[in-house]
């Protein structure tokens, strides 16, 4: 019933849910229950690659047993479920998963900065995923790299500007590939069929691209 707790065959559709790639809010709708329960009940259960419905259910028939209160009464949108939805959602935007995670947890950090040493000790993670997750984000814009003198290491820092270059660096990949493809429409010739359709294509992500990069400057003093 919609609002009570979630029942062993809930649990069982959250299982076929997240093995389907559904979104929390997708789950939760055909549940007709709150995203927050979904997420939290995968968050405190292994989280969205380790959950197990039949698990699930003991535990929280244990709690009850107890007497204990249920962690996701006490956890709220920006816990470890919410952080696990966030995570699945840039994965299934095509980042990699690690990448995803040193993501999430720098921009979960209280001031936004994490060293490599920190990261990998947090996330349980080679120095080496590290290394390649950051040097992803750096390039793209999601993340700065500072340097501390006096330690002589490398601190990844995501603050308020990350997200206007992040729009930026992704937007000017865009309009390489634009002005890519109108080159090879000229080459194979304008007035030939591939021609047309890479300069038609070509023209359009030009547009889309510049209009993106004004809009990105035009609302930059809403981060500052």
């Amino acid at each position: 019933m919609p609002g009570g707790r979630l029942t062993q065959q809930d649990r069982q559709r959250i299982a076929a849910g997240l093995a389907d790639g559904l979104s929390y809010a997708e789950i939760a709708r055909r549940l007709d229950r709150p995203t927050s329960t979904v997420s939290r009940e995968v968050g405190r259960n292994g989280g969205p690659r380790g959950y197990r419905p039949q698990q699930a259910h003991q535990a929280t028939v244990r709690r009850a047993r107890r007497g204990t209160p249920a962690p996701e009464r006490a956890a709220g949108p920006s816990g470890a479920g919410m952080e696990a939805e966030i995570i699945e959602l840039a994965v299934r935007a095509g980042l990699p998963r690690t990448t995803a995670r040193v993501h999430v947890d720098l921009l979960m950090a209280e001031d936004g900065r994490r060293t490599a040493a920190e990261l990998a000790r947090r996330l349980k993670v080679s120095p080496a995923s590290v290394s390649m997750a950051v040097n992803y984000l750096v390039q793209h814009g999601y993340v700065r790299r500072e340097r501390d003198p006096q330690r002589r290491r490398d601190i990844y820092v995501v603050d308020d500007e990350a997200w206007y270059h992040s729009v930026v660096v992704g937007t000017r990949q865009t309009l390489e590939a634009a002005q890519a493809a109108m080159a090879a429409a000229e080459a194979s010739g304008l007035d030939s069929p591939v021609g047309r359709r890479l300069a038609k294509g070509g023209a359009f992500l030009e547009q889309v691209s510049l209009d993106t990069i004004r809009s990105a400057d035009r609302w930059r003093a809403v981060l500052t």
